[in-house]
């Protein structure tokens, strides 16, 4: 196969290289057969709109849906499936490494899970999906399991189950991050209280400034921070603001509210594209994201720092695991 160039995008603002932490494009692929290639329908995910944003990495979630017949495992395999094909036929996309080259002509990727569903319960499966490459995994989607109760779900100060809790000591032990989306507040708690490698939350907000259930608190931004991870600010309008629409200035008011309690090196972005059915103004898509880094240049903040935002954060977390 020729070797794959990204369609080209010369503006300015593209000289900035963006990392994206959750994106739900693999589910799409899988089930209503979506092309990184194209865009059609509902899809916001493509290489056109990736380029034209200075999309440099990029996480792949493999989502467990649970109103699906086929169970949780296979439905990850299925996406795992969906993503070695898409790199098979995308040869820009590589796995990232820590030896990537941002300046290079290449999109990295991430495989990642979403919902601990996938595992079914065992910490073998776990082991299995490290060895297809996945690199890290939420315990939780929007329903109770077998390893913790998720956000805003009766029962959720309960946190992690002793399964859970073990499943935890094994992702650090073998090298899988550990993602707080998603996962209710005592949940949280536990995790940061037992974790040996830092831990990031993929796609969330502040909840001092939304009160979606599934928005941080504070004190996990702090501690999350203080143990060296990330938080991916993500472009839902639900978890945005309490008010019925959302718009870029929400997306800048929370950045600025992680870079305020949690300092500039915890802040990083998790769109949630492909995710959602919704999308605010602006950032439909990949294309948009440079909007991101021209309002934090007004805001006064300086080009290191936004690049920390934009790419260098979440690339220097997720290098420990890669």
């Amino acid at each position: 196969m020729a070797e794959q160039i990204l369609p080209q995008d010369n503006s300015a603002s593209n000289k900035l290289p963006f990392a994206d932490a959750h994106c739900d494009f693999l589910y799409g692929m899988t089930y209503y057969d979506y092309d990184i290639q194209t865009v059609s329908g509902h899809q916001s995910m493509s290489l056109r709109n990736m380029a034209a944003g200075g999309v440099k990495l990029q996480f792949f979630a493999a989502w467990t849906d649970m109103l699906l017949k086929q169970n949780p495992l296979s439905q990850c395999l299925n996406m795992i499936d969906s993503y070695y094909r898409m790199l098979e036929s995308n040869p820009c996309f590589v796995p990232f490494s820590r030896d990537f080259d941002v300046t290079q002509d290449k999109i990295a990727t991430v495989l990642t899970v979403e919902g601990g569903e996938a595992v079914e319960g065992s910490v073998e499966n776990l082991r299995m999906l490290y060895r297809l490459g996945v690199r890290a995994m939420t315990l939780t989607w929007n329903d109770v399991n077998s390893l913790a109760y998720p956000a805003g779900k009766r029962g959720s100060k309960k946190g992690l189950t002793a399964l859970g809790k073990r499943m935890v000591e094994e992702m650090c032990r073998i090298g899988m991050a550990v993602d707080l989306a998603h996962l209710g507040d005592a949940g949280i708690d536990d995790v940061l209280g037992i974790a040996a490698r830092p831990v990031f939350a993929s796609h969330t907000n502040a909840r001092a400034l939304c009160s979606h259930p599934r928005c941080m608190k504070d004190e996990h931004i702090r501690e999350i921070s203080k143990q060296g991870g990330v938080i991916g600010v993500n472009f839902y309008y639900r978890q945005l603001t309490d008010e019925r629409t959302a718009e870029l200035d929400d997306v800048i008011r929370h950045i600025a509210h992680f870079i305020e309690i949690g300092g500039i090196d915890c802040v990083a972005l998790g769109s949630d594209f492909d995710g959602m059915n919704r999308y605010i103004d602006g950032l439909e898509n990949s294309s948009g994201l440079p909007l991101i880094a021209n309002k934090l240049s007004r805001m006064g903040l300086s080009d290191a720092d936004i690049r920390k935002i934009a790419y260098g954060n979440l690339a220097r977390y997720i290098m420990n695991f890669c």
